[in-house]
């Protein structure tokens, strides 16, 4: 008789186990899954806004005359329920413009950047981190002498 009852505690401790095991192996499947989410939509804002300042470079080359140029950004409150922010990455030593960084606030190791055109530089005062808010935000180009500037800011 001990024989069975053994045999059933052993099952069913093994079945507790196996429970427990699925869930933490869920939960890591469902986390690296949420994670290539975000990182794919933060991808598509990123490339989205280089895009924007890489064309309006094209636009400003296009033409004979230095006007500033600005384009209203679309950009969501949020991605996948998280927020965001968005900064022009540059060398500090000559503001040559390298790269649009995304991050997800709190998930620091979740960052996208998405290349600019060679040749642009940063216009330090006006560029910002921009970001989750319900201002409109702007990406800006402007040609003085042989240089080309790029930023993204908050309209004012």
């Amino acid at each position: 008789m001990a024989a069975p009852t053994l045999s059933h505690l052993i099952l069913t401790g093994a079945l507790i186990g196996l429970i427990f095991a699925v869930q933490v192996f869920y939960f890591y499947v469902v986390d690296d899954i949420s994670s290539e989410m975000l990182r794919r939509e933060l991808r598509e804002l990123t490339d989205y806004v280089a895009d924007t300042i890489a064309n309006l470079y094209l636009l400003l080359n296009a033409t004979n005359t230095n006007p500033p140029l600005e384009k209203t950004l679309r950009l969501p409150l949020d991605v996948g329920g998280s927020f965001y922010t968005l900064e022009i990455t540059y060398d500090v030593d000559n503001n040559d413009a390298q790269a649009v960084l995304g991050i997800i606030q709190g998930k620091s190791w979740l960052n996208v950047t998405s290349w600019l055109p060679r040749g642009l530089k940063v216009d330090v005062s006006r560029t910002r981190t921009i970001g989750y808010s319900v201002k409109t935000a702007v990406a800006g180009c402007l040609r003085i002498a042989s240089n080309v500037y790029v930023w993204i800011a908050y309209k004012e």
